[in-house]
């Protein structure tokens, strides 16, 4: 019997970089759908609920929604823009038929927009171009264009997937046409109608086969307090109906008779209760406690399991095992043990497919491996949240050995910083390994340049480059692939201040050592000996008393006038200082506080380490 397809359906993903507005648009295309009321109160980018999300400004979880328009029933997935959480972004294209790329109508295509498009590209689906932002003052929407189809042609596009429609709009104001407007200004329809209409014309209908029996994918999980686990599903073939048997085909190769205790179907945000579902409908389903992603759910007289989602392989490493500090347990962290950490990283496994946990030599501490700095940031500001108390260890990168020789993944590092600054920048990247393959003037004082850099040279290469670029440039990078070891790099040109005893840190004790570089505390804030205080302007590591108080004597002074001239301390967010750290020096994270220190407290144990490495001796 002939294919059929499902003319009621459409299934699209919206892949874009970072900040490019994705979310933006699908609040807009929510709203024109009539998927909230005229009165509603509705929070801006709806689809980042999580609290992480809202602060960070990104997508870092994909997620799905569905709109009614003419008929038609549009299932949208709102995938992250960020390579770090690219399992996301492949699990969510193996649930559409076809995607719409958003791209800025000032920044053009950049690093993430690669990503993303080069993997709709491999799973062969069509494209939609959607030029955002066009009424920004800066926008050149025809030479962003240009660069797109010139990014088509640098991933080896087929004729049929360079041939895409282009819909030029304004998410932030639900406008869009299929005219190009002037820079700068608005489209010429009221709505997004042009983009609703692009969407039926180019993405295809569900296809299925009548007589092919039940397959479903499992691309997702979530969880409900009243349901238990629930598992984001794509259907292929046949039907789903609620209270059937079916067969739950694991990695393992087991097949398991099920029961669907529970059928759920997207409209608007709210998951709502079904009774049967068919062929392209994404549901929810509940009812089997240990589902994992990529499982198949299947006829049980004629079971056949799908092709498992495949993600690349981690990139970056680090270790993360109980907080060893003597602060340990004081600053709200209700969750200190090895067992609860180590039950809470593999419950992290379960959702999250790009993500790796291997053991280490010690039982309290873990290696945790995934696509990048961000990605592993994400899990551990989400656990300190969560209530555990953490030591994190400096992101190291996963190397692999290809015909015999070590390899290290390297990064496509594009950067857009004004022309003064072009030589910093070089300078910056000569030292980290980086080779330059391209750079553009685009004529504005602007320059953009391209690098290829081990993954290892950009860690800690974010907080220089805004120094040198004076908070004015703009870096983003994609994994590119692996090349044979660079050899050594030396990131950081600066040592660190220790603290050499226990106590309370003094004003008196910081004014004296603000010459010597730049200090992370404050006056009154506890310290303990081996945690890091400040950052040295030379290279070495050096032990300071920053306990140290002035000494009392029969001469009046102003205390007023020494709190003036003490400098504001840095203040550093989890990712800056997961870079700052080096080799032998850690993160102590708690609910309240995160504070670099020594891997060894101790001030004496460190130095006859240090004699015995001078000696040629192993640490």
């Amino acid at each position: 019997m002939p294919l059929q397809s499902r003319d009621d359906l459409r299934n699209i993903a919206i892949i874009a970089h970072v900040d490019h507005g994705k979310t933006t648009l699908v609040d807009a295309m929510l709203w024109q759908s009539g998927a909230f009321r005229a009165n509603q109160d509705v929070d801006e980018r709806v689809l980042d609920s999580n609290d992480l999300e809202r602060e960070k400004g990104i997508t870092i979880l994909a997620k799905n929604t569905a709109v009614r328009h003419g008929g038609i029933t549009i299932n949208i997935i709102d995938t992250p823009g960020h390579a770090d959480f690219g399992g996301e972004v492949e699990r969510g294209l193996s649930m559409v038929d076809g995607v719409v790329l958003l791209v800025d109508a000032s920044e053009g295509p950049l690093p993430q927009t690669r990503f993303v498009l080069r993997k709709a590209l491999a799973a062969k689906l069509p494209v939609i171009l959607c030029v955002n932002k066009v009424d920004r003052p800066d926008s050149r929407i025809a030479e962003v264009v240009d660069a797109t189809y010139e990014l088509f042609l640098d991933l080896d596009a087929t004729d049929d997937q360079i041939d895409f429609p282009i819909v030029y709009a304004s998410a932030k104001a639900g406008r869009a046409s299929l005219n190009r407007p002037a820079d700068g200004e608005l489209p010429d329809s009221p709505d997004l109608e042009p983009l609703f209409e692009t969407i039926k014309r180019t993405v295809p209908a569900p296809v299925y086969d009548p007589t092919a029996p039940l397959q479903a994918l499992v691309t997702n999980l979530d969880s409900s307090s009243y349901l238990g686990r629930i598992a984001l599903c794509r259907i292929h073939h046949g039907t789903i109906v609620k209270g059937q048997q079916v067969a739950w085909c694991r990695a393992d190769g087991s097949i398991e008779r099920v029961r669907i205790s529970e059928l759920l179907m997207t409209e608007a945000l709210e998951r709502k209760p079904a009774q049967q579902a068919g062929p392209g409908d994404i549901i929810a389903v509940a009812g089997i406690p240990d589902i994992m992603i990529g499982d198949t759910l299947a006829d049980p007289e004629d079971p056949r399991p799908l092709p498992r989602i495949t993600v690349d392989e981690p990139a970056i490493s680090m270790v993360i095992g109980t907080n060893t500090s003597p602060f340990v347990g004081r600053e709200k962290g209700t969750k200190v043990t090895a067992r609860l950490v180590k039950e809470r990283l593999d419950r992290e496994l379960v959702g999250n497919v790009s993500m790796r946990v291997l053991p280490t030599d010690r039982p309290d501490a873990w290696e945790v491996q995934g696509r990048g700095e961000l990605a592993l940031a994400v899990l551990v500001e989400t656990m300190r949240r969560e209530g555990y108390e953490l030591t994190v260890g400096k992101p190291q990168v996963v190397t692999r050995v290809i015909d015999g020789k070590v390899h290290e993944p390297v990064e496509r590092l594009t950067v857009d910083c004004p022309e003064e600054y072009l030589g910093a920048v070089t300078q910056l990247l000569a030292v980290r390994k980086g080779r330059m393959e391209n750079m553009t003037n685009h004529g504005t004082g602007w320059v953009r340049m391209e690098f290829v850099v081990p993954a290892r040279g950009l860690i800690g290469f974010r907080t220089e480059f805004l120094t040198e670029t004076r908070g004015t440039g703009i870096a983003h990078h994609v994994f590119e692939g692996y090349e044979p070891w660079f050899g050594e790099l030396r990131t950081r040109p600066t040592g660190s201040l220790v603290a050499d005893r226990a106590g309370a840190a003094t004003a008196y004790a910081i004014l004296n050592l603000q010459e010597r570089g730049t200090l992370f505390v404050t006056p009154g804030t506890e310290v303990y000996e081996g945690m890091i205080v400040g950052e040295n302007s030379r290279a070495e590591d050096m032990d300071v008393n920053i306990t140290r108080e002035k000494k009392l004597t029969n001469m009046r002074s102003s205390t007023a006038e020494e709190l003036e001239r003490l400098s504001p301390p840095r203040t550093m967010s989890l990712e800056e200082m997961l870079e700052f750290i080096r080799e032998d020096e850690c993160v102590e994270v708690t609910p309240t506080a995160i504070r670099p220190r020594k891997l060894v407290l101790d001030q004496a144990e460190r130095a006859r380490m240090a004699a015995r490495a001078k000696r040629g001796r192993p640490a």
